[in-house]
Protein backbone atom coordinates (compact mmCIF):
# COMPACT_ATOMS: atom_id res chain seq x y z
CA UNK A 1 0.00 0.00 0.00
CA UNK A 2 1.70 3.19 -1.15
CA UNK A 3 0.06 6.21 0.39
CA UNK A 4 2.15 9.32 0.83
CA UNK A 5 0.33 11.13 3.59
CA UNK A 6 3.23 12.97 5.12
CA UNK A 7 2.43 16.54 5.86
CA UNK A 8 4.38 19.12 3.95
CA UNK A 9 6.25 21.46 6.23
CA UNK A 10 4.00 24.47 6.54
CA UNK A 11 5.76 27.81 6.17
CA UNK A 12 3.09 29.55 8.20
CA UNK A 13 4.07 31.19 11.45
CA UNK A 14 1.72 32.56 14.08
CA UNK A 15 2.62 34.79 17.02
CA UNK A 16 0.30 34.85 20.00
CA UNK A 17 -0.25 37.47 22.66
CA UNK A 18 1.25 36.02 25.81
CA UNK A 19 3.76 33.87 23.93
CA UNK A 20 3.65 30.18 24.86
CA UNK A 21 0.72 30.73 27.19
CA UNK A 22 -1.29 32.35 24.40
CA UNK A 23 -0.57 29.44 22.06
CA UNK A 24 -1.60 26.88 24.68
CA UNK A 25 -4.63 28.74 26.01
CA UNK A 26 -7.02 27.39 23.31
CA UNK A 27 -6.01 23.84 24.26
CA UNK A 28 -6.53 24.62 27.93
CA UNK A 29 -10.04 25.79 27.08
CA UNK A 30 -10.61 22.69 24.97
CA UNK A 31 -9.40 20.20 27.60
CA UNK A 32 -11.22 21.99 30.41
CA UNK A 33 -14.45 22.03 28.42
CA UNK A 34 -14.11 18.40 27.37
CA UNK A 35 -13.51 17.21 30.93
CA UNK A 36 -16.47 19.23 32.22
CA UNK A 37 -18.85 17.97 29.55
CA UNK A 38 -17.53 14.41 29.72
CA UNK A 39 -17.99 14.09 33.45
CA UNK A 40 -21.49 15.53 33.04
CA UNK A 41 -22.35 12.74 30.60
CA UNK A 42 -21.69 13.91 27.03
CA UNK A 43 -23.66 11.65 24.68
CA UNK A 44 -20.91 11.32 22.07
CA UNK A 45 -18.16 13.27 20.33
CA UNK A 46 -20.74 15.73 18.96
CA UNK A 47 -20.98 17.17 22.45
CA UNK A 48 -17.40 18.39 22.04
CA UNK A 49 -18.07 20.39 18.86
CA UNK A 50 -19.11 23.57 20.70
CA UNK A 51 -16.02 23.36 22.91
CA UNK A 52 -13.77 23.21 19.87
CA UNK A 53 -15.51 26.20 18.31
CA UNK A 54 -14.95 28.17 21.52
CA UNK A 55 -11.31 27.05 21.64
CA UNK A 56 -10.79 28.23 18.05
CA UNK A 57 -12.42 31.54 18.92
CA UNK A 58 -10.03 31.97 21.87
CA UNK A 59 -7.11 31.20 19.57
CA UNK A 60 -8.35 33.80 17.10
CA UNK A 61 -8.47 36.42 19.85
CA UNK A 62 -4.98 35.53 21.08
CA UNK A 63 -3.41 35.52 17.59
CA UNK A 64 -1.59 38.68 16.54
CA UNK A 65 -2.31 38.05 12.86
CA UNK A 66 -5.90 36.80 12.62
CA UNK A 67 -5.81 36.28 8.87
CA UNK A 68 -2.76 34.03 9.20
CA UNK A 69 -4.47 32.17 12.06
CA UNK A 70 -7.55 31.62 9.90
CA UNK A 71 -5.55 30.37 6.93
CA UNK A 72 -3.62 28.01 9.21
CA UNK A 73 -6.83 26.55 10.64
CA UNK A 74 -8.24 25.91 7.17
CA UNK A 75 -4.95 24.40 6.01
CA UNK A 76 -4.95 22.04 9.00
CA UNK A 77 -8.54 21.00 8.41
CA UNK A 78 -7.89 20.22 4.74
CA UNK A 79 -4.85 18.01 5.34
CA UNK A 80 -4.86 14.92 3.10
CA UNK A 81 -4.66 12.48 5.99
CA UNK A 82 -7.86 13.94 7.46
CA UNK A 83 -9.65 12.85 4.30
CA UNK A 84 -8.04 9.42 4.53
CA UNK A 85 -9.24 9.06 8.12
CA UNK A 86 -12.77 10.20 7.28
CA UNK A 87 -12.94 7.78 4.34
CA UNK A 88 -11.79 4.96 6.61
CA UNK A 89 -14.35 5.88 9.28
CA UNK A 90 -17.20 6.03 6.78
CA UNK A 91 -16.42 2.66 5.21
CA UNK A 92 -15.51 0.96 8.51
CA UNK A 93 -18.68 2.29 10.18
CA UNK A 94 -20.76 1.03 7.28
CA UNK A 95 -19.10 -2.37 7.48
CA UNK A 96 -19.80 -2.41 11.23
CA UNK A 97 -23.51 -1.81 10.70
CA UNK A 98 -23.56 -4.45 7.95
CA UNK A 99 -22.05 -6.98 10.37
CA UNK A 100 -24.64 -6.04 12.96
CA UNK A 101 -27.76 -6.31 10.81
CA UNK A 102 -26.62 -9.58 9.20
CA UNK A 103 -26.49 -11.24 12.62
CA UNK A 104 -22.73 -11.58 13.13
CA UNK A 105 -22.81 -10.65 16.83
CA UNK A 106 -25.88 -12.83 17.36
CA UNK A 107 -23.89 -15.73 15.93
CA UNK A 108 -21.10 -15.11 18.41
CA UNK A 109 -23.62 -14.98 21.26
CA UNK A 110 -25.16 -18.22 19.99
CA UNK A 111 -21.71 -19.82 20.15
CA UNK A 112 -21.39 -18.69 23.78
CA UNK A 113 -24.86 -20.03 24.56
CA UNK A 114 -23.82 -23.51 23.44
CA UNK A 115 -21.18 -23.48 26.18
CA UNK A 116 -23.76 -22.85 28.97
CA UNK A 117 -21.68 -20.08 30.53
CA UNK A 118 -22.20 -18.61 33.99
CA UNK A 119 -21.50 -14.96 34.88
CA UNK A 120 -17.73 -15.48 35.11
CA UNK A 121 -17.53 -17.45 31.88
CA UNK A 122 -19.70 -14.90 30.15
CA UNK A 123 -17.29 -12.08 31.05
CA UNK A 124 -14.48 -14.00 29.36
CA UNK A 125 -16.71 -14.80 26.37
CA UNK A 126 -17.70 -11.12 26.17
CA UNK A 127 -14.08 -10.09 25.94
CA UNK A 128 -13.40 -12.60 23.16
CA UNK A 129 -16.55 -11.61 21.27
CA UNK A 130 -15.65 -7.93 21.45
CA UNK A 131 -12.12 -8.70 20.27
CA UNK A 132 -13.55 -10.43 17.20
CA UNK A 133 -16.01 -7.62 16.52
CA UNK A 134 -13.39 -4.88 16.93
CA UNK A 135 -10.99 -6.74 14.65
CA UNK A 136 -13.83 -7.07 12.15
CA UNK A 137 -14.99 -3.46 12.24
CA UNK A 138 -11.71 -1.72 13.08
CA UNK A 139 -13.63 0.63 15.36
CA UNK A 140 -13.69 0.76 19.13
CA UNK A 141 -16.77 2.99 18.95
CA UNK A 142 -18.65 0.57 16.70
CA UNK A 143 -17.71 -2.35 18.93
CA UNK A 144 -19.06 -0.63 22.02
CA UNK A 145 -22.21 0.50 20.20
CA UNK A 146 -22.89 -2.93 18.71
CA UNK A 147 -21.96 -5.19 21.60
CA UNK A 148 -23.01 -3.28 24.72
CA UNK A 149 -26.81 -3.40 24.26
CA UNK A 150 -26.61 -7.17 23.69
CA UNK A 151 -23.88 -8.32 26.05
CA UNK A 152 -24.17 -5.97 29.03
CA UNK A 153 -27.79 -6.80 29.96
CA UNK A 154 -27.25 -10.52 29.28
CA UNK A 155 -24.14 -10.64 31.46
CA UNK A 156 -25.83 -8.65 34.19
CA UNK A 157 -28.71 -11.11 34.31
CA UNK A 158 -26.24 -13.99 34.52
CA UNK A 159 -24.73 -12.40 37.64
CA UNK A 160 -21.51 -11.07 36.10
CA UNK A 161 -19.57 -8.40 37.99
CA UNK A 162 -20.71 -5.29 36.14
CA UNK A 163 -17.50 -3.19 36.17
CA UNK A 164 -15.55 -6.21 34.95
CA UNK A 165 -18.20 -6.91 32.29
CA UNK A 166 -18.03 -3.31 31.05
CA UNK A 167 -14.23 -3.49 31.18
CA UNK A 168 -14.33 -6.65 29.05
CA UNK A 169 -16.40 -4.86 26.40
CA UNK A 170 -14.16 -1.81 26.17
CA UNK A 171 -11.09 -4.05 26.51
CA UNK A 172 -12.12 -6.04 23.46
CA UNK A 173 -12.71 -2.76 21.65
CA UNK A 174 -9.17 -1.69 22.57
CA UNK A 175 -7.66 -4.79 20.96
CA UNK A 176 -9.11 -3.93 17.56
CA UNK A 177 -8.16 -0.28 17.91
CA UNK A 178 -4.52 -1.30 18.33
CA UNK A 179 -4.11 -4.02 15.72
CA UNK A 180 -7.07 -4.10 13.30
CA UNK A 181 -5.86 -3.14 9.81
CA UNK A 182 -8.87 -0.84 9.30
CA UNK A 183 -8.48 0.90 12.67
CA UNK A 184 -7.79 4.62 12.42
CA UNK A 185 -4.99 4.24 14.98
CA UNK A 186 -3.33 1.55 12.89
CA UNK A 187 -3.74 3.49 9.66
CA UNK A 188 -2.48 6.82 10.98
CA UNK A 189 0.43 5.44 12.96
CA UNK A 190 1.66 3.31 10.04
CA UNK A 191 1.20 5.80 7.23
CA UNK A 192 2.52 8.75 9.25
CA UNK A 193 5.79 6.82 9.67
CA UNK A 194 5.80 5.82 5.97
CA UNK A 195 5.30 2.08 6.46
CA UNK A 196 2.72 -0.27 4.98
CA UNK A 197 -0.27 -1.40 7.03
CA UNK A 198 0.17 -5.15 6.44
CA UNK A 199 3.69 -5.48 7.89
CA UNK A 200 2.75 -3.12 10.71
CA UNK A 201 -0.18 -5.34 11.71
CA UNK A 202 2.06 -8.41 11.63
CA UNK A 203 4.64 -6.72 13.85
CA UNK A 204 2.02 -5.93 16.50
CA UNK A 205 1.14 -9.55 17.19
CA UNK A 206 4.05 -9.86 19.62
CA UNK A 207 2.60 -7.00 21.65
CA UNK A 208 -1.13 -7.67 21.56
CA UNK A 209 -1.11 -11.40 22.28
CA UNK A 210 0.73 -11.08 25.64
CA UNK A 211 -1.41 -8.04 26.50
CA UNK A 212 -4.64 -9.87 25.62
CA UNK A 213 -3.60 -12.94 27.62
CA UNK A 214 -2.74 -10.79 30.64
CA UNK A 215 -6.10 -9.04 30.28
CA UNK A 216 -7.90 -12.37 29.98
CA UNK A 217 -6.38 -13.49 33.28
CA UNK A 218 -7.29 -10.16 34.82
CA UNK A 219 -10.91 -10.40 33.70
CA UNK A 220 -11.14 -13.95 35.00
CA UNK A 221 -9.70 -13.09 38.41
CA UNK A 222 -11.77 -9.93 38.77
CA UNK A 223 -14.98 -11.70 37.74
CA UNK A 224 -14.23 -14.61 40.10
CA UNK A 225 -13.53 -12.42 43.11
CA UNK A 226 -16.60 -10.24 42.54
CA UNK A 227 -18.93 -12.57 40.63
CA UNK A 228 -22.52 -13.18 41.60
CA UNK A 229 -25.18 -15.67 40.67
CA UNK A 230 -27.76 -15.94 37.92
CA UNK A 231 -30.35 -14.11 39.98
CA UNK A 232 -32.61 -13.45 37.02
CA UNK A 233 -32.48 -16.96 35.64
CA UNK A 234 -31.38 -15.55 32.33
CA UNK A 235 -30.46 -17.63 29.33
CA UNK A 236 -28.50 -16.63 26.28
CA UNK A 237 -29.99 -16.60 22.83
CA UNK A 238 -28.70 -15.98 19.37
CA UNK A 239 -28.56 -17.43 15.90
CA UNK A 240 -25.80 -19.21 14.01
CA UNK A 241 -26.96 -17.78 10.66
CA UNK A 242 -24.62 -14.80 10.69
CA UNK A 243 -21.42 -16.77 11.28
CA UNK A 244 -20.41 -16.86 7.56
CA UNK A 245 -20.09 -13.06 7.72
CA UNK A 246 -16.73 -13.69 9.39
CA UNK A 247 -15.46 -14.01 5.81
CA UNK A 248 -15.84 -10.23 5.38
CA UNK A 249 -13.15 -9.11 7.87
CA UNK A 250 -11.04 -12.10 6.82
CA UNK A 251 -11.06 -10.83 3.22
CA UNK A 252 -10.20 -7.27 4.30
CA UNK A 253 -7.31 -8.51 6.43
CA UNK A 254 -6.03 -10.67 3.57
CA UNK A 255 -6.10 -7.74 1.15
CA UNK A 256 -4.22 -5.46 3.52
CA UNK A 257 -1.61 -8.12 4.21
CA UNK A 258 -1.16 -8.34 0.44
CA UNK A 259 -0.48 -4.60 0.36
CA UNK A 260 -3.70 -3.45 -1.28
CA UNK A 261 -4.67 0.22 -1.10
CA UNK A 262 -6.73 1.24 1.92
CA UNK A 263 -9.70 2.30 -0.22
CA UNK A 264 -9.53 -0.88 -2.31
CA UNK A 265 -9.50 -3.12 0.76
CA UNK A 266 -12.35 -1.40 2.57
CA UNK A 267 -14.62 -0.92 -0.43
CA UNK A 268 -14.02 -4.46 -1.70
CA UNK A 269 -14.80 -5.82 1.78
CA UNK A 270 -18.02 -3.81 1.90
CA UNK A 271 -19.15 -4.95 -1.55
CA UNK A 272 -18.32 -8.56 -0.73
CA UNK A 273 -20.23 -8.29 2.54
CA UNK A 274 -23.30 -6.91 0.75
CA UNK A 275 -23.19 -9.68 -1.84
CA UNK A 276 -22.71 -12.36 0.81
CA UNK A 277 -25.49 -10.96 2.98
CA UNK A 278 -27.91 -10.86 0.06
CA UNK A 279 -26.95 -14.36 -1.11
CA UNK A 280 -27.49 -15.85 2.35
CA UNK A 281 -30.71 -13.96 2.93
CA UNK A 282 -29.17 -12.10 5.90
CA UNK A 283 -29.44 -8.63 4.35
CA UNK A 284 -33.01 -7.57 3.49
CA UNK A 285 -33.19 -5.51 0.33
CA UNK A 286 -34.96 -2.68 2.17
CA UNK A 287 -31.89 -2.39 4.44
CA UNK A 288 -29.72 -1.88 1.39
CA UNK A 289 -31.97 0.80 -0.10
CA UNK A 290 -35.56 1.88 0.35
CA UNK A 291 -37.40 5.04 -0.67
CA UNK A 292 -39.89 7.00 1.39
CA UNK A 293 -41.67 8.80 -1.45
CA UNK A 294 -44.03 10.68 0.84
CA UNK A 295 -41.21 12.31 2.80
CA UNK A 296 -38.74 12.46 -0.12
CA UNK A 297 -36.09 10.50 1.77
CA UNK A 298 -34.03 7.36 1.22
CA UNK A 299 -33.08 4.80 3.84
CA UNK A 300 -30.05 2.51 3.79
CA UNK A 301 -27.61 0.96 6.22
CA UNK A 302 -24.94 2.76 4.17
CA UNK A 303 -26.55 6.09 5.08
CA UNK A 304 -26.60 4.98 8.71
CA UNK A 305 -22.91 4.12 8.50
CA UNK A 306 -22.06 7.54 7.11
CA UNK A 307 -24.17 9.21 9.80
CA UNK A 308 -22.35 7.25 12.49
CA UNK A 309 -19.03 8.60 11.18
CA UNK A 310 -20.20 12.23 11.10
CA UNK A 311 -19.58 12.95 14.77
CA UNK A 312 -15.98 11.80 14.93
CA UNK A 313 -15.26 13.21 11.46
CA UNK A 314 -16.22 16.80 12.28
CA UNK A 315 -14.61 16.51 15.70
CA UNK A 316 -11.37 15.54 13.94
CA UNK A 317 -11.66 18.27 11.31
CA UNK A 318 -12.06 21.00 13.92
CA UNK A 319 -9.36 19.54 16.16
CA UNK A 320 -6.87 19.29 13.29
CA UNK A 321 -7.43 22.99 12.62
CA UNK A 322 -6.62 23.77 16.24
CA UNK A 323 -3.53 21.53 16.22
CA UNK A 324 -2.24 23.29 13.08
CA UNK A 325 -2.15 26.59 14.96
CA UNK A 326 0.00 25.03 17.68
CA UNK A 327 2.43 23.77 15.04
CA UNK A 328 2.51 27.19 13.41
CA UNK A 329 3.38 28.74 16.76
CA UNK A 330 6.73 26.95 16.62
CA UNK A 331 6.26 24.97 19.83
CA UNK A 332 6.48 21.61 18.08
CA UNK A 333 9.72 22.60 16.33
CA UNK A 334 11.17 23.73 19.65
CA UNK A 335 10.27 20.37 21.11
CA UNK A 336 11.99 18.55 18.23
CA UNK A 337 15.14 20.62 18.67
CA UNK A 338 15.05 20.20 22.46
CA UNK A 339 14.67 16.42 22.24
CA UNK A 340 17.27 16.10 19.49
CA UNK A 341 19.93 17.68 21.68
CA UNK A 342 19.07 15.37 24.60
CA UNK A 343 18.54 12.12 22.67
CA UNK A 344 21.92 10.41 22.89
CA UNK A 345 20.64 6.82 22.69
CA UNK A 346 17.70 4.97 21.19
CA UNK A 347 16.22 4.60 24.66
CA UNK A 348 16.38 8.37 25.20
CA UNK A 349 14.71 8.97 21.84
CA UNK A 350 11.95 6.45 22.54
CA UNK A 351 11.36 7.99 25.96
CA UNK A 352 10.91 11.37 24.28
CA UNK A 353 8.58 9.92 21.63
CA UNK A 354 6.44 8.09 24.21
CA UNK A 355 6.35 11.11 26.50
CA UNK A 356 5.39 13.42 23.65
CA UNK A 357 2.60 11.20 22.32
CA UNK A 358 1.32 10.81 25.90
CA UNK A 359 1.15 14.58 26.30
CA UNK A 360 -0.48 14.95 22.88
CA UNK A 361 -3.16 12.34 23.70
CA UNK A 362 -3.94 14.04 27.00
CA UNK A 363 -4.00 17.44 25.28
CA UNK A 364 -6.17 16.50 22.29
CA UNK A 365 -8.24 13.61 23.77
CA UNK A 366 -8.04 12.02 20.29
CA UNK A 367 -5.68 9.14 19.47
CA UNK A 368 -5.36 9.68 15.72
CA UNK A 369 -4.97 13.46 15.97
CA UNK A 370 -2.39 13.03 18.74
CA UNK A 371 -0.38 10.71 16.51
CA UNK A 372 -0.52 13.22 13.67
CA UNK A 373 0.48 15.98 16.05
CA UNK A 374 3.77 14.26 16.95
CA UNK A 375 4.39 12.33 13.71
CA UNK A 376 6.98 14.80 12.45
CA UNK A 377 8.74 14.73 15.81
CA UNK A 378 8.74 10.90 15.85
CA UNK A 379 10.06 10.82 12.28
CA UNK A 380 12.95 13.21 12.82
CA UNK A 381 13.94 11.89 16.22
CA UNK A 382 13.59 8.28 15.11
CA UNK A 383 15.56 8.79 11.90
CA UNK A 384 18.36 10.51 13.78
CA UNK A 385 18.74 7.66 16.27
CA UNK A 386 18.12 4.82 13.81
CA UNK A 387 14.80 3.67 15.28
CA UNK A 388 12.91 1.58 12.72
CA UNK A 389 9.78 3.06 11.20
CA UNK A 390 7.56 0.16 12.25
CA UNK A 391 8.84 0.36 15.81
CA UNK A 392 7.99 4.07 15.90
CA UNK A 393 4.52 3.37 14.55
CA UNK A 394 3.99 0.66 17.15
CA UNK A 395 5.18 2.87 19.98
CA UNK A 396 2.77 5.62 18.92
CA UNK A 397 -0.15 3.19 18.86
CA UNK A 398 0.78 1.51 22.15
CA UNK A 399 0.56 4.83 23.98
CA UNK A 400 -2.48 5.99 22.00
CA UNK A 401 -4.41 2.87 23.06
CA UNK A 402 -3.87 3.34 26.78
CA UNK A 403 -5.12 6.71 28.09
CA UNK A 404 -8.25 7.05 25.88
CA UNK A 405 -9.55 3.73 27.22
CA UNK A 406 -8.65 4.37 30.85
CA UNK A 407 -9.39 7.98 31.73
CA UNK A 408 -12.99 9.05 32.42
CA UNK A 409 -13.05 12.10 30.12
CA UNK A 410 -12.19 10.27 26.88
CA UNK A 411 -14.89 9.36 24.38
CA UNK A 412 -14.55 5.53 24.51
CA UNK A 413 -15.00 5.48 28.30
CA UNK A 414 -17.86 7.98 28.15
CA UNK A 415 -19.54 5.95 25.41
CA UNK A 416 -19.21 2.71 27.40
CA UNK A 417 -20.69 4.43 30.45
CA UNK A 418 -23.67 5.62 28.45
CA UNK A 419 -24.15 2.20 26.87
CA UNK A 420 -24.20 0.56 30.29
CA UNK A 421 -27.57 2.26 30.77
CA UNK A 422 -28.91 -0.41 28.39
CA UNK A 423 -29.27 -2.72 31.38
CA UNK A 424 -31.53 -0.43 33.38
CA UNK A 425 -34.74 -1.79 31.83
CA UNK A 426 -33.69 -5.19 33.20
CA UNK A 427 -32.95 -3.80 36.65
CA UNK A 428 -29.19 -3.77 36.05
CA UNK A 429 -27.39 -0.58 37.17
CA UNK A 430 -24.93 1.32 35.01
CA UNK A 431 -21.20 1.59 35.67
CA UNK A 432 -19.19 4.76 36.36
CA UNK A 433 -16.45 5.95 33.96
CA UNK A 434 -13.84 5.51 36.69
CA UNK A 435 -14.79 1.87 37.27
CA UNK A 436 -14.75 1.16 33.55
CA UNK A 437 -11.22 2.52 33.14
CA UNK A 438 -9.95 0.65 36.19
CA UNK A 439 -11.31 -2.64 34.82
CA UNK A 440 -10.01 -2.27 31.25
CA UNK A 441 -7.15 -4.69 31.75
CA UNK A 442 -6.16 -4.56 28.07
CA UNK A 443 -5.05 -0.94 28.26
CA UNK A 444 -3.29 -1.56 31.56
CA UNK A 445 -1.47 -4.46 29.89
CA UNK A 446 -0.56 -2.24 26.93
CA UNK A 447 0.85 0.27 29.40
CA UNK A 448 3.06 -2.52 30.75
CA UNK A 449 4.11 -3.24 27.16
CA UNK A 450 5.09 0.43 26.72
CA UNK A 451 7.37 0.14 29.75
CA UNK A 452 8.89 -3.09 28.44
CA UNK A 453 9.41 -1.57 24.99
CA UNK A 454 10.89 1.76 26.07
CA UNK A 455 12.68 1.01 29.34
CA UNK A 456 13.77 -2.58 28.75
CA UNK A 457 14.09 -2.40 24.96
CA UNK A 458 11.66 -5.17 24.01
CA UNK A 459 11.99 -5.71 20.23
CA UNK A 460 14.53 -2.93 19.82
CA UNK A 461 17.05 -5.11 17.97
CA UNK A 462 14.51 -6.46 15.51
CA UNK A 463 14.90 -4.92 12.06
CA UNK A 464 11.85 -4.77 9.82
CA UNK A 465 12.50 -6.47 6.50
CA UNK A 466 10.49 -3.99 4.46
CA UNK A 467 12.29 -0.85 5.57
Amino acid sequence: MDLDIQETDSKRSISFYGGVFGALLPFMVFVGGVITIALSGAPDERGFWPVLIVALAVGLLMAKDRKEFSETVIEGMSNKIVMIMITAWILASTIGILMQITGFVDALIWTSAQLNLDGIGFVIATFLICCIVSLSTGSSFATILICSPLLYPAGGQLGAHLPTLAGAIIGGATVGDFIAPISDTTIVSALSQKVEIGPTVKSRIKYIIPAALLALVGFGISASLSGGSNVAGATLEGSVKGLPMLLVPALILFMFLKGKHLFVGLLTGLMFGIALGLALGLLPMDKLISLDLENFTAKSFIIDGINRAVGISFFTILLMGLVATLKASGLIKRLVDFASVRSHTKRHAELWISSTISAAVLLTTHSAVAILMVSEFANKTGDKMGISKIRRANLLSLVACTFPFLLPYFIPVILMTNMSHSGEEFGIPSVSPLDIGLHNFVSWALLVMVILVVIFGLGRKVKASNE
